[in-house]
């Protein structure tokens, strides 16, 4: 493959890192690197956090410096957007310099927002949070005084939450279910976030259906729910989820199903065309099923699959999946995924601020989400990768340390 020529569409975390393992293992041939922002590849979890409270930005996010893609060949074209991929031909046409050839295609387009369909959401200040940009636009509505509505209590919302409440910010979480992170953490979780961020003057309105988003003189002022009340504010954030962006796959006849059908090479059913990141919907055997996952440590791992099967390198070792948040002084750490639970344990005092909540089936470990708690963190993401059986006493018990657990 050292001649072959690679195209990858999306300049994100996957696509600027597939580009660079491809010259890390050895790949000689041409590398193009498409992406519709005008900067260079760069991490996205900091959006939330550091860039909204001006501890970060463009320079300081890169992956790595602009200079390191001429430096290494790869031709990087910012602001540029794939408009359909050719596959008899194999080209993609693209919204600038013309079609280009590729014996190599990488998909990395990533995911978008979802957008509420009420009247209203096309209002200015009615605001997401996915690229740099966005992130400039939320920072420049925040400060002391200013009204920011979250719609959707999950992680990104309630980060964006915790930042702006550092900024000085009024802030309310709107969330339609009766209780925040409802669709991807536990109860328990969602008593202790909510009651930090309440300890922090941040409002909830739970069970709180959106209708539509209020303006006046071509800006937003309000939200409207379903009881008919209405929050004032200065910005929305609307925070409820996103959307592969595999339509270009879906319209060149490959297979999706919430994200582009990969295998554990990362390739599609057609041998010339990989997927990776946020976009690939990807199979994992721990689980015995399919997902698709947005994290970081899901786009380095299919990263590193995609280039090590384009230049014949042995495939990488299977990983558990995590990710992680981080609000005001708290470090929640997740591994694994609660499928098929029969029992939830948890081990330390949530009141004491580190605990670790275990989702068991049987004597193995599915899941665990770790508060202030990097020992339960580490081991349990090991033991949920080994599939190793545990004692439940002693796993609950914090006088016996994680190793003795393991052990």
């Amino acid at each position: 493959m050292s001649g072959k020529q690679i195209v990858i569409l999306g300049a994100g975390h996957a696509g600027g890192c597939v580009a660079a393992y491809l010259r890390q293992y050895g790949h000689e041939g041409s590398i193009t690197l498409v992406g519709e922002e005008p900067i260079a590849p760069y991490q996205r979890p900091p959006l939330s956090k550091a860039w909204l409270k001006g501890e970060a930005d463009a320079e300081t996010l890169a992956l790595r410096p602009l200079a390191f893609y001429a430096d290494s060949g790869i031709d990087f074209r910012p602001n540029v957007r794939a408009i359909t991929i050719n596959r008899p031909t194999k080209t993609v046409t693209l919204s600038a310099g013309g079609p280009i050839a590729y014996d190599i295609l990488i998909i990395a387009t990533g995911a978008r927002p979802m957008t509420l369909p009420v009247d209203g959401a096309d209002l200015p200040g009615v605001l997401f949070l996915r690229t740099a940009a966005d992130a400039e636009h939320l920072k420049a509505a925040l400060g002391p005084g200013r009204r920011l509505a979250v719609i959707g209590g999950g992680y990104i919302g309630l980060e964006a939450a915790a930042s702006a409440r550092a900024l000085g910010s009024d802030v309310v979480v709107i969330e339609r279910e009766p209780r925040i992170l409802a669709r991807v953490a536990c109860d328990v979780l969602s008593s202790f976030f909510q009651a930090r961020h309440e300890a922090r003057g941040v409002r909830f309105i739970l069970g709180g259906g959106v209708t539509a988003f209020e303006g006046a003189d071509g800006a937003v002022t309000g939200v409207r729910l379903s009881d008919g009340r209405v929050v004032a504010c200065d910005a929305a954030l609307v925070g409820v989820g996103a959307v592969p962006n595999d339509d270009l796959a879906a319209a060149a006849g490959l297979e999706c199903a919430r994200g582009v059908v990969v295998d554990l090479q990362a390739r599609t059913a057609d041998p010339s065309i990989f997927a990776i990141g946020d976009v690939a919907h990807r199979p994992m055997p721990i689980y015995q099923r399919m997902l698709r996952m947005e994290s970081v440590p899901n786009a380095l791992e299919q990263a590193k699959q995609a280039a090590s099967a384009i230049v014949g390198r042995p495939p990488p070792a299977g990983e558990t999946p995590w990710q992680w948040s981080d609000q005001y002084d708290i470090k929640l750490q997740i591994a694994g995924y609660p499928f098929d639970v029969d029992d939830v344990l948890v081990r330390g005092d949530p009141a004491a601020g580190s605990f670790a909540v275990f989702h068991m089936k049987g004597d193995q470990i599915q899941a665990v989400e770790a508060i202030n708690a990097p020992p339960e963190f580490m081991m349990g993401r090991q033991l949920i990768g080994n599939r190793k059986a545990v004692d439940r006493a002693r796993l609950i018990d914090p006088s016996v340390s994680m190793k003795e657990v393991f052990a």
